[in-house]
């Protein structure tokens, strides 16, 4: 039994015999890294968040049913201005073929019929006035019409009939005194009047209306048809404030009337049902986060929107650390003047107002109307090219600690050549603090191109980013109603930068 005791105590101290080189682990800086970043609860956590963001940015919008700038349309009644209204209480003037009768005469010739005055002289020249019939007058020279004012207008409906001055005096003068028809000379035909002022020729084709209502298009290339304006008309007198009508073309739609009482005027505004975006639609079993201003899913614009948002933040960290490694692990092994130059190449950068100049290209971009494509790389690389001093500081300095250690001295002796003995031997002892400044860089960074797409700086429509959702608050009515259109963007957001920090938060300082 002792033998047996003596034999296995023996075991034991083989097995925890320090002497033994199988028994000893040398772990790699970076091994030494991922071994202290599982110890830590927060690290984990921060990593977990960033899986799960990754998942959702990439992986949901492979399985999403819509495309990134699918756009989705709704039936909604909508009203627009269609026609403006002004009933005519002044006198109009319409001038006879090639004669002259300006604005001087026309003041002439309101005053004299206000005097009641049956004519009246003006440069030593003598007009004559001559009553038509209710507010409609004519003036002549020497036998010779060369005008007439009148409160009613006649409307052409045949655009290819030719209404001279003579035929629009004749209908306006027999609409006046209640005739039936008239006739104009030199005309072989002949012309009735119905009771609603419509002109016929032959007492079937209607050529033109009589009406002191004077009916405008709003909007362009609109023809506005007889038939309506004597609906309107019957509106406005009957005073109606909506009425429905029916056009040529069977289509229904209702029209509202306001009276502007300091303009004299009346608007007329139409409300038909319009095929339109699905605006700001709620919630549902389609959309589960709703749609945007531009009638797209929200859920899949937030994971195409984290999709760029984590790309620019980690190609903008790569440009970064390749350029601060490469010149910090320089500057800090050579030391001297190499060193001198970097570091003062850095001082230049630290000087650049940053910000500004972001926001000044970003105009200019506007201005240039580059590519939104084109304009998300233009981004990446303006941020890369101005954060890497900020890393080339850092490794510049733990280079210069590192590289008088025995380890080092150890590597020159071997004859281990420059290049191997920086990025074999001193970058990687530097990683547990480049992986604490990279993930801070990284939040910083998607902080910064959201900051740039709220200012309508970043990226461009229609790729999306969570910077370029959160746009939206802009609107207080939005911000306050809609909050299925910011909120998700600014939690998926809040996320990411925070999963960011834990993972900088890795244990590289704690024993």
């Amino acid at each position: 039994m002792s033998d047996q005791n003596e034999k296995l105590t023996a075991e034991e101290t083989e097995q925890l015999s320090l002497n033994d080189d199988r028994r000893v682990k040398v772990l790699s800086p970076g091994a030494l890294v991922a071994k202290r970043f599982f110890r830590n609860r927060l690290a984990v956590i921060g990593l977990s968040m960033l899986i799960a963001m990754f998942l959702f940015s990439f992986v949901g919008g492979l399985i999403s049913p819509y495309r990134e700038d699918e756009q989705f349309y709704t039936y909604t009644y909508m009203d627009q201005e269609y026609v403006g209204v002004v009933k005519n209480d002044e006198l109009r003037y319409t001038v006879a073929y090639d004669q002259e009768f300006g604005s001087v005469l026309q003041a002439q010739l309101l005053l004299a019929i206000n005097k009641q005055q049956e004519s009246f002289d003006y440069k030593d020249v003598h007009y004559d006035v001559t009553v038509e019939g209710p507010d409609l007058y004519t003036v002549s020279q020497d036998g010779t019409t060369l005008a007439m004012a009148a409160k009613d207008i006649f409307n052409l409906e045949a655009e290819s009939f030719p209404a001279s001055f003579d035929f629009r005096l004749a209908a306006l003068r027999a609409y006046v005194n209640d005739e039936s028809g008239f006739t104009v000379p030199e005309d072989p035909n002949s012309y009735t009047l119905d009771e609603d002022g419509n002109v016929l020729q032959g007492g079937t084709t209607a050529v033109g209306y009589i009406s002191r209502f004077v009916v405008s298009s709003k909007v362009p290339g609109t023809n506005i048809s007889r038939d309506f304006k004597e609906k309107l008309e019957e509106a406005i007198d009957s005073d109606v404030t909506e009425f429905v009508y029916t056009d040529e073309n069977g289509e229904e739609a209702t029209y509202t009337i306001t009276y502007d009482p300091s303009s004299k005027t009346w608007s007329v505004l139409q409300s038909t049902e319009t095929y339109v975006y699905d605006r700001y639609a709620s919630p549902s079993k389609e959309h589960w986060l709703g749609t945007d201003t531009s009638g797209m899913d929200m859920l899949t614009r937030l994971m195409y929107g984290g999709r760029v948002s984590l790309l620019i933040g980690f190609i903008v960290v790569f440009i970064e650390a390749f350029f601060g490694v490469i010149l910090g692990g320089i500057s800090g092994y050579f030391g001297g003047w190499v060193d001198n130059l970097i570091m003062r190449i850095v001082d230049v950068f630290y000087c650049i107002p940053s910000t500004p100049l972001i926001i000044i290209l970003g105009a200019a971009m506007d201005a240039m109307q580059v590519d939104p494509q084109i304009r998300m790389l233009y981004l990446m690389l303006i941020l890369g090219f101005l954060g890497w001093p900020s890393i080339a500081r850092l490794v510049r300095g733990q280079i210069l600690s590192l590289r008088e250690q025995e380890f080092m001295t150890a590597t020159e002796a071997l004859g281990i050549r420059v290049s191997r003995r920086i990025f074999k031997h001193l970058i990687p002892n530097v990683i547990p603090q480049l992986i604490v400044i990279c993930t801070m860089s990284l939040g910083s960074t998607i902080i910064m191109e959201a900051t740039l797409s709220f200012l309508g700086l970043g990226v461009k429509f229609p790729f999306a980013s969570w910077g370029n959702i959160i746009s939206d608050v802009n609107n207080a009515f939005v911000m306050t109603n809609y909050w299925f259109i910011w909120i998700p963007a600014g939690i998926c957001l809040l996320i990411a930068v925070l999963g960011f920090n834990f993972v900088g938060d890795t244990p590289s300082t704690r024993r």
